[in-house]
Order: C-alpha cells, then structure tokens, then sequence
C-alpha cells in the first residue's frame, strides 16, 4: 500500500513514557521530518524535506522510528517516474529500511514492543522519514542485535539473491551459476549466499579504471572467477568450471546475451532488471537447440504473493543468521546523515551505466 499523507506511525509505549507526561491521548505531538516528491522528476529536484507533526499512536497502531533506509535503484526510477509501479502523488519515496518502535496504542494487543527493531512487511511503505505509525501487520520484527546496514537492506537485495538461487534452478555444492551486475547489491549477495551452499560463481562486470581492484573486492566475498564483459568469451577461469545451468542477469542487452550463451544444456537465465536500458535477446540456437529457458523475477511479486507465508519468514530467518555468522555482509556503501538527503540521491544515480556505492540514509535518533 502506498502512503501518500507525509505523517507517523503510532505505536504501544504508554505515552507518559515517552518523556512528556502527558496521559494516554494527550500527549503534545513532537515534530519529525520527511521527504516528498509531488512531481516526477529529476530526484535531486523534485524531492524535497518537510518538517511534520509526530501524532501519538491511536488503538491498535505502532508507533517507530527510522534508523535507516536504503536508496536503491528502484527508488530512483520510481520518482524519475520510470519504474513500473507509481505511486498517487504526492508520495514519500522508500521501499525498505529498518526501524525501532517507540510506542503502541492504547488498544494495541500485538506482540511488538518499544525496543523491538522492525523492517517493513509492505511495499512501498515510505521509508524516507524519522517516524511512521502503521499497523504492526505492515511490519515484521528482527533480530535485536542485527547490524544496523544489514538490518536496513536485508529485505530487497539479499531478498532476490536468496529466491533466484533457490526457485528456478536447484544448484548445490559443485555447481556454477553465472551473472552480470556482479558488483551490485543484489550480485554481492548473490556471491555471499552461493559460496555458503558450495556453489561456483561466474561474476561479470563491465570494464572501468579500478577493474582489479573490483576483482580484488568480489574475490574478498567469496567470488569464483570475476571478469570483465570483454574476458568472459575468453576466459580460461571461466571454461574450467562446470557449464552453469542458473543465470541471473540485471543487465540485458548484449550483456544479458553472452551471459544467456555460456548456459549448460536446459539451463534458465532469470532476468531481474535492465541497466542497459535495452532488450533481452535469445539467440535462436541456445532456444532450440540447447533448451534454454527465459524467466523474469521481481521481489515486489513475490512479496505481495507471500505476504504471511511461512517462507518468507524462514528466507529472512536464513538471511540474517547468515549475516550474523559473518557469512553475508552489507554491500559496499555509504551512510549518509538524512539532512544530507541531496548527497544520498545524487550518489546512487547511475555514472555511466554503473552503479557506486549504496547510499543509505541514517536518522540522527540512531
């Protein structure tokens, strides 16, 4: 559900608790901030801050503040009005993050708590703001003790590595799956998550002045053979390996075809997104003669066809044991004061076709 009204969520704490000692129902609202966009646009334009009031939670609602939230790809297409699901206008933008509760309705008889850290349940939920008061159904609890970056970007990136490797293909110890966009949030997790089952990977990336030390990053995670798009044919690494039979590509164009060929007999290539900003192309040999398969995924989808499903639960049970064994780390990224917003949103546009660091947003009440 998207949420249009620049406004909280409220939570259970009794409210004298929260340092006024106002009773239930009175308590004088204290003030937080947002970001909105009423227009598409150029996000470093058409977004902007506002202050807003942060009502106390009312019956059954949480009340929680942001600690940090992620500005992934998907955000940005979403304000540039590229993406395929828009928001009603005006909209704050921000898909997942983490949070912590504050306080709950007076009628509130769920299980969360002030102290419980939170991620979103929904999509869209505008993560970009101190505060949000939603139903705890919107919400889902995590660990405590989760690092505050992996907390803030489990959901969405590790989220598709983790369903790509295990819905279309079963590959297990010995395997090779192959990608593209291998240094992006998605592919660094992608690497993590298949060296933890024993699985090779073919991670390609596109040529740039600190190609070797991009290498070098990727190997440190648990890379099989890293190469550019122009090694990939070439490569002696690449043909030691068994022939893949998973592809994952967020490239497309001709990247998303030379990926597609390097497939074993049968295999499947998944497409998760189009940086390229051009079409897949099948070759009609790899259809016909070696069988290969064409899948599309998005997390979003899935998400919403999964909304209580005990899996998605045990994903994200998997995911942050993972993490806390030190086997997934969070990608590569910046945090980013949320008054520097304009930095955060001008770094996670893409330089020439490549994505840098994540830029995440870190609230002043972390």
């Amino acid at each position: 559900m998207w949420r249009r009204v620049c406004a909280a969520l409220p939570s259970r704490r009794k409210l004298s608790s929260l340092g006024d000692g106002s009773p239930p129902g009175r308590r004088h609202a204290t003030t937080g901030a947002c970001l909105e966009y009423s227009e598409n646009g150029d996000p470093e334009k058409v977004v902007a801050r506002r202050e807003v009031p942060v009502p106390a939670p009312r019956g059954d609602q949480v009340l929680m503040k942001m600690l940090a939230a992620p500005v992934n790809p998907a955000d940005i297409n979403t304000i540039q009005g590229t993406y395929a699901v828009q928001p009603p206008l005006p909209s704050i933008p921000g898909n997942e993050g983490v949070g912590e509760v504050v306080a709950v309705g007076d009628g509130y008889a769920g299980g969360l708590q002030p102290g419980d850290k939170v991620i979103p349940r929904v999509n869209a939920l505008g993560t970009w703001r101190t505060h949000i008061i939603a139903p705890d159904t919107d919400l889902i609890k995590i660990p405590c003790d989760a690092d505050l970056v992996t907390a803030a970007t489990i959901a969405v990136n590790p989220g598709t590595a983790y369903r790509m490797l295990k819905d279309f293909v079963h590959v297990g110890f010995g395997d090779t799956v192959i990608q593209n966009g291998a240094n992006s949030a998605v592919g660094q997790a992608v690497i993590q998550i298949a060296v933890a089952i024993g699985v090779n990977t073919i991670n390609v990336v596109r040529n740039r002045p600190n190609i070797e030390e991009l290498k070098d990053y990727l190997t440190t995670l648990g890379a099989t053979v890293v190469v550019t798009e122009e090694e990939l044919r070439k490569s002696e690494k690449v043909k030691a390996l068994p022939p893949p039979r998973l592809a994952l590509n967020c490239v497309s164009g001709r990247s998303g075809t030379d990926v597609l060929r390097q497939l074993a007999h049968g295999g499947v290539m998944v497409t998760y997104g189009g940086m390229s900003r051009q079409p897949v192309i099948g070759p009609v040999g790899s259809l016909i003669f070696h069988d290969i398969t064409l899948r599309g995924f998005w997390m979003t989808r899935w998400n919403k066809q999964h909304f209580n499903d005990p899996q998605r639960q045990e994903m994200l049970d998997h995911l942050f044991q993972l993490a806390k064994s030190g086997k997934l780390k969070p990608p590569d990224h910046t945090l980013v004061p949320f008054s520097d917003y304009i930095v955060a949103l001008r770094n996670a546009m893409p330089k020439q076709g490549m994505l840098g660091k994540k830029q995440i947003l870190k609230f002043n009440n972390s």
